[in-house]
């Protein structure tokens, strides 16, 4: 699992003789990502930000900034956008989702953007448990289960989540970029992290926010590879090959008893006991009884 990463020399984002096949558009409309084949290889364009170019095997990665934008920008970029595409070529399973380690275990929660993944992630790493990673999930199997591999020591988080979690603890903040207002955090005494790959004990799927007591579901097989299936980090679907060899790995993992959906009030003066029912829960005696 190795990806060669290099930065060019900016150059302005000019028009590609390359065939687009794909597109992210945020919420709001707004264009994020174009996604292009240029010969064997792929090319995804940030508007007014950077081209990024990977190869068919997703080992190489070379970027252009657009004239102006940071390092720390394309650092940025590469590592919470491109990087787990690039992964996903390599045959690795990499999901929408934050994870900790509780008791030498790991704990993931998947969910869309907003659905708070980052936030619980770090209110668990201010208080006294280790986190694994922070949007990337990378899962792979390990001796008939599956575990957690750490990805990059940081958590990003909007501002009043910096605000109620870090504002006071000391937590390192690495340089701003020029398209979030969210911050990213560094690990260190202020956040803990947990740099050992450690094996996967339970996957919350995280709810609306609803609910004024944590709650706890859980889900059938079925239901969890749906899940699975719309939260994860995918180049190209077109790659019929990696998609059939994504869809097997996705089903093993979907085999395994251990997802639950989780819905909880949205309020920092709640996480404590958020953070308590999810101990509790996690390490219930019988991993085969619902609640």
């Amino acid at each position: 699992m190795t990806v060669d990463f290099q930065v060019a020399d900016a150059r302005p984002q000019m028009p590609l003789d390359a065939t687009l096949f794909h597109q992210w558009v945020l919420p709001d409309g707004t264009l994020w990502t174009d996604f292009y084949r240029i010969g064997g290889a792929y090319l995804l364009r940030f508007p007014e930000l950077a081209d990024f170019q990977l190869s068919q095997d997703g080992g190489q990665i070379q970027a252009w900034p657009v004239q102006g934008v940071s390092g720390a920008t394309i650092q940025h970029l590469y590592l919470n956008q491109v990087s787990p595409l690039a992964l996903s070529r390599q045959r690795k399973l990499v999901l929408h989702g934050s994870a900790v380690e509780i008791s030498g275990e790991g704990i993931a929660f998947i969910g869309e953007s907003g659905r708070g993944k980052s936030t619980l992630a770090a209110s668990f790493a201010t208080d006294g448990f280790r986190f694994l990673t922070d949007d990337g999930l990378l899962v792979e199997p390990c001796d008939g289960d599956f575990q957690i591999v750490p990805s990059h020591p940081s958590i990003r988080l909007w501002g009043d989540s910096e605000e109620a979690l870090v504002g006071k603890n000391g937590a390192r903040k690495a340089r701003p970029v020029q398209f979030t207002s969210k911050a990213r955090f560094l690990a260190g005494d202020g956040i803990v992290f947990c740099g050992q790959p450690r094996r996967l004990r339970r996957v919350y799927f995280l709810g609306e926010g609803v609910q004024q007591e944590p709650v706890f579901e859980g889900m059938t097989g079925r239901e969890a590879l749906m899940e699975l299936v719309k939260h994860s980090f995918l180049l190209e679907i077109e790659a019929h090959e990696l998609l059939a060899a994504h869809f097997d790995e996705l089903s093993c993992l979907a085999g395994q008893p251990i997802f639950y959906r989780l819905d909880y009030p949205r309020r920092f003066e709640d996480l404590s006991r958020v953070r308590q029912a999810i101990v509790k829960h996690a390490f219930k005696v019988n991993l085969h009884e619902f609640d």
